[in-house]
């Protein structure tokens, strides 16, 4: 998963390792997010390829809470009031491209 590090530190203009540990966690939370909405079992993208609009949404998600961990929304689009409630749209849509909708 180092290549979604990479991945989330290029989505956020990133260039240096100050922050690397806490955007892995954020990486891993929004993986967790990622499987509990898609009904897959904690750790299933450990030992299973990432489709890429999954990814993609991992990296929006990881993002999102980086950019706004101080509470805000944060980021670039701090002064729309909205913006937290288009990335949750945005990311639970890709999401929901891969989920398992068995019962």
């Amino acid at each position: 998963m180092s290549s979604l590090l990479e991945k989330v530190k290029a989505n956020l203009i990133l260039d240096t390792d100050t922050d690397n540990e806490i955007l892995q966690e954020f990486i891993n939370s929004a993986i967790s997010y990622a499987e509990s909405y898609q009904k897959k079992s904690a750790g299933y993208y450990a030992v299973n390829a990432m489709p890429p609009t999954t990814e993609q949404a991992v990296i929006m998600l990881s993002s999102h809470f980086y950019e706004s961990r101080d509470g805000s929304t944060g980021g670039f689009f701090a002064d729309n009031v909205n913006a937290a409630t288009q990335v949750w749209n945005t990311v639970n849509t890709l999401l929901r491209l891969d989920r398992n909708w068995k019962v």
